[in-house]
């Protein structure tokens, strides 16, 4: 069993990631994103940096997700990742253009034929005011000059996708700004169960109050 936790950033997707992973006695694959030497530069000047960003960021977590998911599928209990392999693709569509854009999706293409799709995608959801302010706690250095413009293209892309485009994996979307599952266990309870009972995986009761 595979599920991955996906939504803007900011949102939550590892921290939920490593308090579930004992409950489902799971393997983590976190993204790796301080690694790329671009990033910094990236959100200072987003539009001479993004082919680069982008490019490193398809590369590593195609990789990683070989190694760390497609390869080990059906020698651990279950996996969880704080990501998809599709992810890059939604920057790429807003920070790239023209021949550059169609250069990452013929690549971006030609690797996902090869990686492992997640049974199931948890989509965590929060307003921009919510995903600034939780940026704005966690302090990464890079992150300080974060453009609320930018975010909330972002949020607009991830909700476009996840919720109103058809998919292949099923898609678990939750409502985040309501919650705090790092402070109050029974808001972690509810998701927990919200992803057992979509995996059909017991225990779990059903038809518990979280859209």
């Amino acid at each position: 069993m595979y599920f991955a936790i996906e939504g803007v950033i900011g949102v939550g997707k590892t921290t939920l990631a490593r308090l579930l992973q004992s409950q489902f006695e799971a393997e983590l694959v976190l993204e790796v994103f301080e690694e790329n030497p671009f990033l910094s530069n990236f959100y200072s000047d987003r539009a001479r940096y993004a082919f680069q960003t982008q490019i490193f960021f398809l590369l590593s977590r195609y990789h990683q997700q070989r190694r760390n998911i497609s390869d080990r599928l059906g020698l651990v209990k279950a996996i969880i990742s704080d990501y998809t392999f599709e992810k890059d693709s939604l920057f790429a569509r807003i920070n790239l253009t023209g021949d550059e854009l169609d250069m990452y999706y013929k690549v971006q293409e030609a690797l996902a034929e090869k990686i492992a799709p997640p049974d199931l995608v948890v989509y965590l959801r929060a307003n921009t005011d919510t995903l600034m302010k939780r940026i704005a706690m966690r302090d990464r250095p890079y992150e300080r000059q974060m453009d609320r413009d930018y975010i909330d293209l972002l949020n607009r892309t991830y909700d476009d996708y996840y919720i109103y485009s058809p998919h292949n994996t099923p898609v678990l979307s939750i409502e985040t700004d309501g919650l705090d599952f790092v402070n109050r266990p029974q808001d972690l309870d509810l998701i927990n169960n919200r992803i057992r009972e979509e995996l059909r995986m017991a225990p779990y009761q059903p038809k518990l109050p979280i859209s």
